[in-house]
């Protein structure tokens, strides 16, 4: 027994250290060039004429995009294979974030805001489906946790890079707010391009793996498969109306609402008590640096014990504590404790929640179920994200501008205790899922 785990132990190893610092990365710059914006609105929204609730718009439109295209990238990333497609998306956001440095007004900063979402929606989904062909179901959440790390680390490092980059304002006659989409935009470009080196076709193609890793790989992947059965067929919009499918995207909405919404907004609220620049880039990544530790550290426990529900729950109970708190904070080291528990607990649901929906869905229906959830999710955070901004200028300060977030973080953390209830009810293992239910041909 003691050399089977050993072996299997070294097989994952093999995998996470081949796909993983790669993967994350790439992600890295995705988060890095999604949420950038947030620091060079300092300089953009009075150059190009944004209001709060317009800039509020164009950050939200991003996840409009994201939402309309991410099950048709996940279901064309099956058709292409996931190296090709992985390596288009890159190259595509890419390309995408160094254009932002052309906005010249409200208009061209919705249309590019709308094009990143539609680049970027074919990544993460699509990284979450590639997980699911090869990790098995007991090792996803903790690779899950590595791989988001790179959404609070993004702010970590990227707040003062951002914030530096915007100190060029000038050079060579270029806004600093332009030359920090440029350089933070062009990486995903490069990393578009080694894709194909990094990532093989299937399992069998894996020269890092011995016969031997290959095989057990392939077996366990298949056995689990197998656990999850077969369904009839329904059509293929019943999908979005099944209603666990959107229970579970409504409690994914209760953490990513909160992570992107202050990723986009939080800088403009530090900036707020009289710092500067650097000193808000310095704060900003505070919250985020603790979340990304929190992330990791509660993923992997929720790997350990097998349990999902109560590792998801809890954290949105706690996020909607700290949001609560928010709204009667004055002073800024209670605004900065704040907001640390506040995204330290958002962050944490994310690994517990992706193992628990790739564990709902067999190998052949994950890439609509992830595709699903991230699309649906993304309606939510678009909400967010706009009236953040429109109670900001309604109100003239950010006060209750996050009460939105509090109200998503409470229906996310009763729907998960809900899910739980209802798995509990059922007689047959993980008949309270969607695994049951087949689009075409697709088992779910």
């Amino acid at each position: 027994m003691k050399r089977s785990r050993s072996f299997e132990d070294r097989t994952i190893s093999k995998v996470a250290m081949r796909f993983m610092p790669f993967l994350t990365i790439a992600y890295f710059f995705a988060s890095l060039d999604r949420v950038n914006v947030g620091f060079a609105a300092f300089q953009m929204n009075r150059e190009v004429g944004l209001s709060p609730s317009a800039f509020g718009l164009g950050a939200g439109l991003f996840f409009i995009a994201y939402c309309l295209f991410a099950v048709p990238c996940n279901l064309m990333m099956e058709k292409i294979g996931a190296r090709r497609w992985l390596s288009t998306v890159m190259i595509a956001w890419g390309s995408v974030a160094v254009c932002m440095s052309l906005v010249t007004g409200p208009t061209s900063f919705y249309l590019l805001r709308f094009l990143l979402g539609v680049a970027e929606a074919g990544f993460f989904p699509g990284v979450i489906f590639y997980f699911t062909l090869w990790f098995p179901g007991k090792y996803r959440s903790q690779m899950v946790a590595i791989l988001m790390m790179a959404l609070p680390v993004s702010s970590v490092l990227g707040s003062p890079v951002s914030a530096a980059l915007l100190l060029t304002d000038g050079l060579l006659g270029i806004g600093g707010w332009r030359w920090l989409f440029i350089i933070e935009g062009a990486p995903a470009i490069l990393m578009g391009l080694c894709c194909a080196l990094v990532l093989p076709r299937t399992i069998k193609s894996a020269k890092f793996l011995s016969t031997n890793e290959q095989n057990w790989l392939t077996n366990q992947l298949a056995s689990e498969d197998k656990k999850r059965g077969s369904g009839k067929e329904i059509p293929f919009w019943s999908v979005m109306f099944n209603r666990k499918l959107l229970a579970l995207t409504l409690v994914y909405i209760g953490g990513t609402s909160v992570t992107n919404g202050l990723a986009l907004w939080q800088p403009q609220i530090l900036s707020g008590v009289g710092l500067t620049t650097m000193q808000v880039g310095l704060l900003n990544a505070v919250p985020f640096a603790l979340g990304s530790v929190g992330m990791y550290l509660w993923g992997r426990h929720s790997d350990r014990t097998g349990e999902r529900i109560m590792h998801t729950a809890l954290p949105l109970a706690i996020g909607a504590i700290g949001l609560t708190a928010a709204m009667f904070v004055h002073s800024l080291g209670a605004m900065i404790a704040v907001l640390c528990v506040t995204v330290t607990a958002a962050s944490m649901i994310k690994g517990p929640f992706w193992a628990l929906a790739t564990e709902m869905s067999s190998k052949s229906s994950a890439a609509v179920v992830i595709g699903q959830i991230s699309s649906l999710n993304n309606i939510g955070v678009f909400g967010g994200t706009y009236l953040i901004g429109a109670i900001k200028e309604a109100t003239g300060s950010f006060r209750f501008a996050l009460t939105p977030f509090l109200v998503i973080s409470v229906l996310a953390c009763v729907t998960s205790l809900w899910l739980g209830r209802a798995a509990r009810r059922e007689s047959q293992e993980s008949a309270f899922l969607i695994s049951n239910v087949s689009v075409k041909g697709t088992t779910l």
